[in-house]
């Protein structure tokens, strides 16, 4: 019989791995502030979900899908960087999102609360996690052929807008699962942490990916036991247990 303490292990696994996972091209991409900022996007989200007594999960999630693609046209159609258009959304939703949320609920919705992730989150997030390790899979030879030249992923016809606006949408993903136990304020941190961690560890490509993806799993699942042992707040520990993680990797690096 699966015990609630290891359901959430599972969840928190699935999460922290999928989110390594994303977070090694982010880093690469050197667009490391952007999954924090997306994070915050997902308040209004959340809010507004909250209020019509919808699951949070979906309200953060299309926010978040709603300025995945506003920052993607923009960028398209504009010189602005993605950075600096993802932090004028980020900014304004953040703003936005503290003003309607529900005052009861202001907590929960900025640090999480792993308590109240249901079965059928726990659903949606297995069946959401296995779609994002797919489809990244998928396009992780174009989005890394973007990374070292557009020009290049150019030449070999590759729609580099088209593969960056999945990417995007797949880190709007993977954010709406997070908030849930990691709230609004951390979440974006569990997308980068494994990410810069592994950079200190790998030796190849290859090396680095399944790296970040084991650090993001271990970040969820080390944090979620240490929480449920002391009975302390979980988004925090789960953070502090990838930062622990990442100052180890750098001393490691650093005696190479």
């Amino acid at each position: 019989m699966i015990t609630n303490l290891t359901y959430l292990l599972l969840i928190g696994a699935l999460v922290g791995a999928s989110s390594g996972y994303l977070g090694s091209f982010m880093v690469l991409k050197r667009m490391s502030l952007v999954g924090d900022a997306l994070s915050h996007v997902a308040l209004p989200g959340i809010a507004i979900a909250l209020t019509f007594g919808i699951n949070p999960m979906f309200g953060a999630f299309v926010a978040l899908t709603i300025a995945i693609i506003g920052v993607w046209y923009l960028s398209e159609k504009s010189d602005s960087f993605v950075e600096s258009l993802v932090g004028i959304f980020f900014t304004a939703s953040l703003a936005v999102g503290i003003l309607i949320t529900p005052e009861p609920e202001v907590f929960e919705a900025l640090f999480g609360d792993i308590d109240k992730v249901t079965k059928l989150d726990g659903i949606y997030i297995i069946l959401g996690s296995i779609l994002i390790f797919v489809l990244t899979k998928l396009i992780s030879k174009k989005l890394m052929i973007g990374i070292v030249s557009e020009d290049l992923a150019k030449a070999q016809k590759i729609n580099v807008s088209q593969v960056n606006l999945i990417y995007l949408l797949l880190v709007g993903l993977v954010v709406a699962f997070g908030v849930k136990f990691l709230g609004t304020l951390l979440t974006g941190a569990l997308v980068i942490i494994p990410a810069v961690t592994a950079k200190n560890l790998a030796k190849s490509t290859r090396s680095y990916h399944i790296i970040s993806i084991t650090i993001g799993l271990l970040t969820s699942v080390v944090g979620i036991l240490i929480a449920k042992t002391y009975g302390i707040s979980t988004g925090p520990i789960v953070i502090l247990t990838g930062i622990v993680m990442y100052i180890f990797s750098t001393i490691f690096s650093f005696q190479r």
